[in-house]
């Protein structure tokens, strides 16, 4: 029971919706935002999920896999079905609410919120492809899909969380720069750890001829040469940064934790791993992140 439990919980996406989350509080906390309602972060968990879900319910090969996670999806076909189906009800809902509730403050959006709050559909749109333009579908770009995907993440748990803010609080603002910084953290952060987990589907997209870092480079150049050279600069930039803005050192100590433990995780992935690594430990690190974050903030 336990273990069904685990795996719904992981191969269900749910994980993901609470990384979300809980990086979205940490963004806003590092911006010295107060928080949004809780409805908001309903809105984010649903989409999440339901974003996530969409890439394996569509899967061609779903029929037909010995992966544990697609076999999952395969054995809990109606369960996903209502999941999917709850989070898209939700996600309307809590939209339609926001759209009737603030109607005059949307209206008058301004041009510096508009455009960086559009910057993240449109990258998850074209993550996946769009029925009439087939040919700019994101995912089949192996070596490009992991910062369109970290992209995706930075723009959610970072500018909208504070765009959001604004429009309810009827303020102007925009982005800070230190909000375009974190931009850029979290966009580094999240897509070192997409790299990370296509080491995982390194057969899966060998044979489907996806181009990824591991497929064209191999595993030790992917590692030593992108991964960990990515992790040790954004560090060094988050040091350069945190000294620049005066952070005490017990909040410097707590933010370079993720980049530790990822650059621990990063040796690891020398040898091989099950799937429940990937989910638990990489994606984990999401959600240790947003605890340091919100830690340090505090």
């Amino acid at each position: 029971m336990f273990q069904s439990v685990i795996k719904g919980f992981f191969f269900g996406n749910y994980f993901y919706g609470i990384c979300a989350v809980a990086l979205s509080i940490e963004a806003a906390l590092q911006q010295e935002y107060p928080l949004n309602k809780p409805y908001y972060y309903g809105l984010v968990f649903a989409l999440t999920v339901w974003f996530y879900t969409l890439a394996y319910i569509t899967d061609p090969a779903l029929s037909s896999s010995k992966n544990p996670r697609t076999n999952w999806y395969i054995q809990h076909k109606t369960f996903v079905k209502y999941s999917q189906l709850f989070c898209l009800l939700l996600g309307i809902i809590v939209g339609l609410y926001i759209v009737y509730t603030y109607w005059h403050e949307l209206w008058h959006i301004r041009l510096n919120q508009l455009i960086p709050l559009l910057l993240t559909p449109l990258a998850a749109i074209f993550y996946y492809g769009l029925s009439f333009l087939p040919r700019y579908n994101l995912r089949k770009i192996g070596w490009l899909k992991p910062f369109v995907i970290g992209f995706t993440w930075a723009g959610l748990i970072t500018i909208a969380p504070i765009i959001f803010y604004n429009l309810t609080h009827q303020s102007g603002q925009g982005i800070s720069p230190i909000g375009w910084w974190l931009l850029l953290k979290n966009f580094m952060f999240v897509s070192v750890l997409c790299i990370m987990f296509d080491i995982k589907d390194y057969a899966t997209d060998s044979n489907h001829n996806v181009k990824t870092f591991v497929v064209k480079k191999g595993l030790r150049f992917t590692i030593f040469s992108i991964i960990l050279p990515l992790t040790i600069a954004g560090l060094i930039s988050f040091l350069i940064f945190g000294t620049f803005n005066h952070f005490s050192q017990t909040r410097l100590i707590l933010n370079v934790l993720p980049f530790v433990a990822m650059i621990s995780v990063c040796y690891a992935l020398k040898e091989r791993r099950n799937i429940f690594f990937y989910l638990i430990i990489i994606d984990g690190l999401m959600f240790f992140k947003a605890a340091c974050g919100i830690i340090a903030s505090l």
